[in-house]
């Protein structure tokens, strides 16, 4: 068997011209569909990390994906608010052990700005129950002797090169050409928060009261003409916020979560709504299933090319390698022979298409992690393999094989006096 495998090996490298090319289509191939794999599974894993210890998230009713991805992920816009008083309210149910409530709408060149209380930093948590923590500084102060501090994500510090103590000015809006500055009421850095591969890193983290006051002198989402509130003068108002964005919420034994998501749907002071970020998370993917397994379907037709491109190359070499196997033959290979050695060239030429295709996928994934990570908060990971990526693997190697039955079939019918007398 050793001698066999050597001798389809010099066969091989002796087209190595023609049987390149088909190494390096099996490898694009082992490529697409590997990467495709790894981005879909990394991709998952990142946003199931996002949050969690987290049991429920109360908004205005709209759509529960909708809720999910502008709250915790920091994508599109708030359509509604609900009031502070309802979110309080809820905060006294006895079933509830903590509620945060969140306040978006504001932005930091191109970055989320979130008005929170400080128990945000206590009990929202993200991975494996992971709590938050600054690496440089603290969280900002609540109340009036916090106003105009700023904690930011470790990617709007690295990114921004900001430090503890630099002033920053946010924009009302989400950052476009028409946003206003509010540069009359800068916020000073005082805490950089450590990475955490989650939206927290692209966020930059005020208290409630301080959103409010940068707006006390705006009405309708424009500056009132005329009028100007110093940055030192509006202690002097009540900075408590009538609405907010949405609030989370950690009850105090997750068998009560659905009694809690029928009382809020059915509260009588607003139009409310709770969701579960796991269920919200399933319906998001349920709607990119559709897309996936279009990924998945033209990565697996490449493959399917390459290898028919393969067994298009081994068929084509059997014509003119017909007085080669037809001496081999004559020096005492039997027929099972010939057919091994055709087949194990298949082999040799799927195994080095796989064996580049893996080295491919882990260059380019090495040099789109920092990218992915940064844009778009998707940790890419080089190890360990997907399950999924090892169906991949196993059905590219199996694939191959299947290719280099036919050629192996034709070779063993070829017959010794076939071999010597060719028909021109």
């Amino acid at each position: 068997m050793m001698s066999l495998h050597r001798l389809a090996g010099q066969s091989a490298w002796s087209r190595r011209g023609t049987l390149l090319w088909v190494v390096v289509s099996v490898a694009l191939s082992t490529l697409l569909m590997l990467s495709i794999e790894r981005l879909r599974a990394d991709a998952r894993q990142s946003f199931r990390q996002a949050v969690s210890g987290t049991d429920l998230i109360i908004g205005p009713r709209t759509g529960s994906i909708e809720l999910l991805l502008y709250t915790v992920f920091r994508l599109g816009a708030a359509t509604n608010t609900i009031s502070l008083r309802s979110v309080d309210k809820l905060a006294q149910h006895p079933s509830v052990a903590w509620v945060v409530p969140l306040s978006l709408g504001d932005s930091h060149r191109g970055f989320a700005v979130l008005g929170t209380r400080s128990n945000y930093f206590q009990h929202f948590h993200y991975g494996d129950r992971q709590a938050l923590r600054c690496t440089e500084g603290r969280p900002f102060d609540e109340g009036a002797g916090g106003l105009f501090e700023a904690t930011l994500g470790s990617e709007v510090a690295e990114r921004l090169g900001y430090r503890i103590g630099q002033a920053i000015t946010l924009q009302h809006g989400t950052g476009g050409a028409l946003s206003t500055d509010h540069a009359d009421k800068p916020f000073r850095v005082v805490g950089i928060l450590a990475p955490t591969g989650t939206p927290v890193d692209r966020t930059v983290h005020v208290s409630l009261e301080s959103l409010t006051a940068i707006h006390l002198d705006w009405m309708g989402g424009a500056p009132l003409p005329g009028l100007r509130i110093p940055a030192d003068q509006v202690r002097k108002f009540n900075l408590v916020p009538e609405e907010v964005t949405a609030a989370l919420v950690g009850l105090k034994n997750r068998s009560a979560v659905f009694n809690v998501q029928r009382q809020v749907a059915q509260s009588p002071d607003e139009a409310l709504m709770a969701i579960l970020p796991g269920v919200a998370l399933d319906e998001l993917w349920g709607i990119l299933a559709l897309g996936e397994t279009a990924l998945l379907g033209m990565s697996i037709m490449v493959a399917l090319v390459s290898l028919v491109g393969l067994m298009a190359v081994v068929l084509a070499g059997l014509n003119e390698r017909r007085r080669e196997l037809a001496v081999l033959r004559a020096i005492g290979a039997s027929p099972r022979h010939i057919a091994l050695l055709v087949g194990l060239e298949g082999l040799w030429i799927t195994l080095l298409g796989l064996g580049l295709g893996i080295i491919l996928t882990g260059l380019l994934i090495a040099g789109l992690a920092p990218w992915s990570q940064t844009q778009h908060g998707i940790s890419l990971q080089l190890w360990p393999p997907t399950p999924s990526q090892m169906v991949v693997l196993m059905g590219v190697m199996l694939a191959g094989l299947t290719a280099s039955a036919l050629p192996a079939w034709r070779a063993y019918r070829y017959a010794l006096a076939d071999g010597l007398s060719p028909t021109v």
